[in-house]
């Protein structure tokens, strides 16, 4: 089994009297589009300068593409390319100039840079554009002018920090797409910090939700989603009737029931499991075409998780 492109264990960084950084321990496997979702200050940004080498951890291990962060930080920031809060780009420079600049930074020969920086632009369809200035452009044909400056020296790992923030909706979806297209391509490894969960939902097999710098959950969005969303089932029907209802709620193992949009949505108490609950339905009269446990979006997910872990510090 392939080694995780990733691992942390027990990481933790202060600065003074605050920790940004608490006990955090994560796999990321190779290959995939990992998430790092939280509220502004819970410790994303730190966590990837940390994963970078730019910061010494006060407490914990690193380990990143193989290496140890405290012997192998020069081998992983060769292996990796990034895209923090700036783009890094020169606006008075041609998009080819600017790729031929960061080439040259890397050390990578004529004829290969140039054979690189004409298959990187064609990939999101800027050849054609390769000779204006960058300056002229709009924001979302530079942040994809950014992402392709990290990927010049084929990197096995990417950094991006809230990519698409400040991107209007459909500059932020073309980027998106772009960035699965490269992925698929590249064979890269991706660890993503995103507001918008909608863009996590879309481009990360794994996320990872932490508050205060600590992790509060990691998994599938399909794992998170149905994690937040409790004991709740959905059942598609007929007969749903006001008796029925009654009846659901008079039972111990039941916390609430409802139809909504014609379909019975139940809360399940503490201990309550799916199959009495179903034969209480069908013993009532009703007739069932589906059950399926219920499951928030994404982004209602984050926010019952990270709203969960407030009242529990509080």
């Amino acid at each position: 089994m392939p080694s995780p492109a990733i691992r942390t264990d027990g990481l933790t960084r202060d600065f003074a009297s605050i920790r940004a950084v608490d006990g955090l321990t994560l796999e990321v496997a190779e290959g995939t589009v990992f998430g790092f979702l939280g509220p502004n200050g819970s410790g994303k940004t730190t966590t990837i300068r940390l994963l970078l080498g730019l910061l010494a951890p006060t407490s914990g291990d690193i380990e990143v593409l193989g290496h140890d962060i405290r012997t192998g930080a020069p081998a992983i920031r060769a292996a990796s390319g990034a895209l923090m809060e700036h783009s890094g780009l020169y606006e008075r420079l041609s998009a080819w100039e600017n790729l031929e600049f960061f080439a040259r930074v890397w050390r990578i020969p004529k004829g290969e840079r140039e054979a690189r920086i004409k298959e990187l632009l064609e990939s999101i369809g800027l050849w054609d554009r390769r000779g204006e200035l960058v300056g002229t452009w709009s924001r979302g044909m530079k942040q994809k002018l950014a992402v392709l400056r990290t990927l010049l020296h084929r990197p096995r790992l990417v950094f991006l920090d809230e990519p698409t923030a400040g991107l209007d909706p459909i500059a932020a979806a073309a980027l998106r797409e772009d960035l699965l297209r490269l992925v698929a391509e590249e064979g890269l490894t991706v660890f993503l910090t995103t507001h918008n969960l909608a863009e996590a939902e879309r481009l990360c097999s794994q996320v990872g939700v932490v508050r205060r710098g600590r992790l509060i959950a990691h998994g599938h969005p399909d794992e998170i989603r149905v994690a937040a969303a409790g004991n709740r089932l959905e059942i598609a029907g007929r007969g749903f009737t006001p008796s029925l209802l009654d009846g659901l709620r008079s039972r111990q193992d039941v916390a609430g029931a409802v139809v909504v949009n014609g379909r019975l949505c139940v809360e399940l108490a503490t201990g309550g499991t799916t199959p009495p609950v179903v034969a209480f339905v069908v013993g009532a009269g009703a007739d069932i075409e589906e059950v399926r446990r219920a499951a928030d979006s994404l982004e209602d997910a984050f926010l019952n998780i990270v709203g969960e872990a407030e009242r529990d510090a509080g």
